[in-house]
């Protein structure tokens, strides 16, 4: 299949893009970074979301995974993770081809914890799912959206290295531990390839962290 994939330079999303090559499909990646992904089946456009004009002309797009996404704690926030997932489904989901739409989101969506803006960009994320799946029903196509809670990764390398504070971000958890980036990975593979009656919803990867709560009678 044809799959394109919005931030595959690091993280969650390359992590994802060698998911799809693993299983043989043809990849196009689009980050504002280089790539180092080296497979005769990924194409590479290095483009900023945020800007529509900036995204190449890629035709008839099976998958389209919108993982591009920062936290700044500023508006930026909303402008990539929000506006520029709106910009990509804009020009690449509608149409004949479509299969289905993954969008990564956060646990922050469902929670409202950490920063303020990086909150609202993933909850904006949640609603534009939802309207994305009515949209796309008369393709009968799927969208539905990932949101992770902590992740083993670079982009929470100041918390991996810290042994005490990592251990209280765990001790949040049920399961006393984060998701690895290739855990993520098989979750939109799954929806993105398998899934033919899920739509308009939103799978939470926290390890039980929001289900947590200590009872006091």
């Amino acid at each position: 299949m044809r799959v394109l994939i919005s931030g595959t330079s690091k993280g969650i999303g390359r992590a994802i893009a060698l998911m799809f090559l693993k299983h043989n499909h043809e990849v196009i990646g689009l980050d504002i970074l280089n790539t180092t992904i080296d497979d005769p089946n990924y194409t590479h456009y290095p483009c900023d979301v945020r800007n529509i004009g900036m995204l190449p002309e890629v035709k008839d797009v099976e998958i389209l995974i919108n993982n591009a996404g920062v936290q700044t704690n500023s508006i930026d926030d909303i402008n990539t993770n929000l506006v520029g997932l709106i910009n990509t489904t804009n020009k690449y989901a509608f149409q004949k081809k479509i299969k289905a739409v993954i969008n990564i989101a956060s646990a922050s969506a469902s929670t409202g914890s950490e920063f303020p803006y990086y909150a609202a960009s993933k909850g904006g994320v949640l609603s534009f799912t939802k309207n994305t799946a009515l949209a796309l029903a008369k393709y009968g196509a799927t969208c539905n959206s990932i949101s992770p809670g902590g992740v083993i990764g670079d982009a929470n390398k100041h918390i991996l290295d810290n042994k005490e504070l990592y251990d209280k971000v765990l001790n949040e958890s049920l399961l006393n531990k984060w998701a690895k980036e290739e855990e993520i990975a098989q979750f939109a593979y799954f929806l993105a390839i398998y899934n033919k009656s899920m739509t308009g919803e939103d799978l939470l990867i926290d390890n039980g962290e929001k289900l947590k709560a200590n009872f006091i009678w």
